[in-house]
């Protein structure tokens, strides 16, 4: 711990130093090819799985049962219903969800009775819900039009904090690429799409700028102290204040992470809450993406941008002028 503390406060103060703004190109090659991922992943594997909630359906609980093997719910379907696709769940420790394209009630009721043979319990142990395809689609299009809005609030709340669109443009693209990458990698592993999910995606973009917002204050207060006198060119500032705030940024993921794993080991995948495992899984996921895209992207895009303004342009240029008068040999 002691030498973590070290590590720590060589970095704040500059004894130490990693160069995440002078190898930008690197960051942006490695976030270029796993966006490229992340968009051709989930296709090539067949799409998104999308919950019944997006896509409408059928859905059918059976409750307190000892016989939890998929196959049995999957033949009493197609026994019954021969065109249905069903798509067999366990949930918890006693009780198996069967999802099925739109079924009418004649078909649902034929349903229940198989499920209910099938898994050796009451017919009023097996539930049954209907999810029609508008409903769905006005879930589809509220999900995108709070994504929308919650990005563009974001982008104007931080230009106006800021006071500057181009470390509101940086964080944003922060944020697009986190939300890319956690989408590929729902669709990657087939983790399936929820509103539970879509909310985690929410909370986790809120997450990831709250992380920026900080690594910007510092870059903004490093910035300000750079006048004449400054001995750091424009980028130099800026890669100190990610050092400055890499180790807090580093304990606020691990604190952040650790919750919400226990809520996604334990209370999800152990109790069988799948609201929680969707939100919690969400939440796992970005929380790493953000912390990473926070340091490898946002800090590197916002030196990207303001590099060839004059005034900075002029400062670095004599900063670099008077370091190659002081290396130069004294005749």
């Amino acid at each position: 711990m002691a030498s973590f503390s070290t590590f720590g406060n060589d970095l704040y103060t500059g004894r130490r130093s990693i160069n995440f703004v002078g190898r930008r190109r690197v960051w942006y090659i490695i976030a270029a090819v796993l966006i490229v991922a992340s968009v051709v992943g989930p296709f090539i594997r067949g799409g998104f799985e999308f919950g019944i909630e997006f896509r409408g359906g059928s859905q059918f609980i059976v409750e307190r049962t000892t016989e939890l093997e998929q196959v049995l719910g999957e033949e009493a379907v197609r026994e019954t219903v021969a065109d249905a696709t069903p798509r067999v769940t366990v949930v918890g420790q006693d009780s198996v969800r069967v999802q099925t394209d739109i079924v009418t009630d004649d078909e649902a009721f034929e349903i229940r009775t198989a499920l209910a043979s099938s898994y050796d319990v009451p017919v009023d142990q097996v539930s049954y819900s209907f999810i029609g395809p508008t409903w769905g689609a006005d879930i589809t299009a509220q999900s995108i039009r709070a994504l929308i809005v919650f990005l563009l609030l974001a982008g104007v709340v931080m230009a106006l904090y800021f006071r500057t669109w181009k470390m509101s443009l940086a964080a944003m693209a922060a944020l697009f690429h986190d939300l890319i990458l956690t989408a590929g990698i729902y669709g990657i592993l087939g983790f399936e799409v929820t509103p539970a999910a879509v909310i985690g995606f929410l909370t986790i973009l809120g997450y990831s700028l709250y992380d920026t917002v900080v690594v910007f204050d510092k870059i903004r207060e490093n910035t300000a102290e750079d006048g004449e006198g400054s001995p750091r060119t424009f980028a130099e500032s800026v890669n100190l204040a990610v050092n400055q705030t890499l180790v807090r940024s580093i304990n606020t993921s691990v604190v952040a992470v650790l919750p919400v794993a226990a809520i996604l080991f334990i209370g999800s995948f152990a109790l069988g809450a799948e609201t929680l495992r969707d939100i919690s899984l969400a939440l796992f996921i970005g929380i790493i993406v953000g912390a990473y895209s926070t340091i490898f992207i946002a800090s590197p895009v916002y030196n990207h941008l303001r590099e060839n303004e004059p005034e900075i342009k002029k400062q670095n240029a004599r900063i670099l002028a008077a370091r190659r008068t002081e290396a130069a040999p004294v005749e």
